[in-house]
Order: structure tokens, then sequence, then C-alpha cells
């Protein structure tokens, strides 16, 4: 992208509604730093096999017990740099949702420092939130893979009950909607969930499977808020500009599924090389006038930081 193609001021969008101004946007980061500043180990599950039985829960204990170290140099890492909205990793905790129920017994045994980091990224004045892996598909034809995804789903929940985050979308767990033509059994497969996991689930566009219309329409019948995710739309599309009126009209409709509306969540990346590419530039060049209006938007550009301090630069 030669060009960077922010509208200059806030009035280059005339539709923005409920009073959010962009003084009061917060860019959110996804997971990691570009630099070294926030990392996170992990653990295969060939290689915790591998472990002797009796050394496994010390493993997966000096595991969790890093990796919630790292998280607290997350939240503070954010608070420093003025980032107020953090995407927890997936797997901060590895293995804490397997069978045999390890993991599960670790986390109980870290309850008190889980709850503790939680207290800690509520005096920072943080939203902490979560994207679950791809392997959740909630409306697969095998019911094997539904239960698989239920068991992530409420292993995510366990972990934000932990951490003390509340039961609503402020703290939200996004995930994508899975099986293409199912939408049907999508709503069905939400409504069975755990309050857990269904009171703090949101579902994402996406561009291959379930475009903004599609999500839009699932979200309205499961009654679960809408994450919209303006790249998607675009490839999905393959619409000509960021000034799509379409992007503008999502956002609004998006926003109408949160409650309170205030607490919505957009997604906002470019296309590393062509408009249309799904894959992720370091920076976000283009972004949409209309995103101006909502408070609360996750980069998930590579450069991390470094976009999130471009678009402050020249966004905000």
């Amino acid at each position: 992208m030669a060009s960077v193609l922010f509208p200059s001021t806030p009035a280059a969008y005339s539709g923005a509604v409920d009073g959010a101004s962009n003084s009061e946007t917060h860019l959110g980061l996804v997971c990691v730093t570009q630099s070294g500043a926030v990392r996170y180990k992990t653990l295969t599950r060939t290689r915790y096999l591998a472990l002797e039985e009796g050394r496994k829960p010390q493993a997966l204990r000096a595991l969790y017990t890093n990796n919630l170290e790292a998280l607290l140099g997350a939240l503070r890492f954010c608070r420093a740099e003025g980032i107020r909205l953090y995407r927890m990793p997936s797997e901060v905790f590895p293995l804490s949702d397997w069978e045999n129920g390890v993991g599960r017994a670790v986390l109980g045994e870290l309850a008190e420092a889980i709850g503790a980091v939680g207290r800690e990224a509520e005096r920072l004045e943080l939203r902490v939130i979560a994207h679950p892996d791809q392997f959740v598909v909630l409306n697969s034809e095998n019911p094997a893979v539904v239960e698989n995804s239920r068991a992530i789903l409420e292993n995510h929940a366990l972990i934000f009950d932990l951490l003390g985050l509340p039961r609503t979308a402020w703290a939200c767990i996004n995930i994508h909607g899975g099986k293409r033509g199912r939408g049907t059994e999508l709503v069905e497969n939400i409504r069975g969930l755990g309050e857990g996991v269904r009171s703090r689930l949101t579902l994402e566009n996406d561009e291959r499977a379930y475009g903004a219309a599609e999500i839009l329409e699932v979200c309205r019948a499961a009654g679960v808020p809408m994450t919209f995710d303006a790249h998607h739309h675009l490839v999905k599309e393959r619409l000509s500009s960021y000034e799509d009126p379409s992007i503008a009209a999502f956002v609004s409709a998006a926003r109408q599924t949160w409650v309170p509306p205030e607490w919505q969540v957009l997604h906002i990346s470019n296309g590393r090389e062509l408009l249309h590419d799904i894959r992720h530039h370091d920076l976000v060049e283009a972004m949409p006038s209309s995103y101006r209006q909502v408070q609360w938007i996750e980069v998930e550009a590579k450069g991390k930081e470094v976009a999130i301090a471009h678009l402050r630069e020249h966004w905000l």
C-alpha cells in the first residue's frame, strides 16, 4: 500500500452515533508485541505425552506460572503504552482443557494467583478479551468436533472466571461462524452453551464461510453480539475501498447487537500486498472512517504495538 488513506477528520463520516468521538477510541493489542516485551511459552501435546506421569503436573505448573507472569507483564505493558484493550492468547495455559484433567487441576492450584492478575487488570482499567483458535466449530457435522469446541469454550470461560472477569460481553470470547450453511445449528448450539460462555460469546464475520450479513442474522437469532471485521468483509465482497457504504452500515448494525452499544468491538487489518490479500499488513494504512464512532478496535496488523502507534499518529 503506497499511500495513507486515513480520513483527515472525524467529520469525514457523517453517520456517527451515540456520541462516541475519536478521543474515546481505544486501539487494542493482540496477544504479543512485535518486540520481545510480551512473550509466552508453550508445550505441545507430543512433548507433554513424552513426560513421565509424575512430571506432568510439575511441568504444567511451571509453564502456567511463567505464562501468568507474562500475562501480568502484558497488562502492565499495555497500561504503560496507553493501551486499554488486550486480547489474551488462547494458549496462556496449554492443555488445561485436556480430558485427563491434569491441567484443570493445576489451574485450581493457581486460582489465587490468577485472580490477583485479574484484579490487576481491573486496577489498571484494562479490558481483557479472547479469540479461541480455529478448532472451535460449534456447528460441525461431526458431534466430536462440536463437543471439543464446547470444551475449549468452557475452558476459556473458566479462565475468565478465575481472573474475575464479568460474565458479560465486556469480557468477550469471540469466534467465527464455522461450518458454512449451518447457521440454524450454530444458533441451536449457542443456546445450549453454559452461561459462563454464552454470556461472553461474540461472533465475527469472515471472508469464506459467513459474511457480515449472514453472521449478523445468526447473532440476532442467538442473542449474541457481532464483532465486525472490515477487512474480512472487504475481501469477501470484493469491495474497492474501506469507504464502501456497506462497511458503515455493518458497523452500525453490529453496534445494535451489543448491550450496551458502547461495548462494541471491531477488528481492523489491511492486506499485506494487495487490497484483497487475506494476509495481514505490518501496519494499518487504510482505516474506515465509520470506525470513528466506535470506542474499542482490535488492531490485527502484524506490526502489533508499532501499528497501534502508527494509527495514533496518522488516524487519531
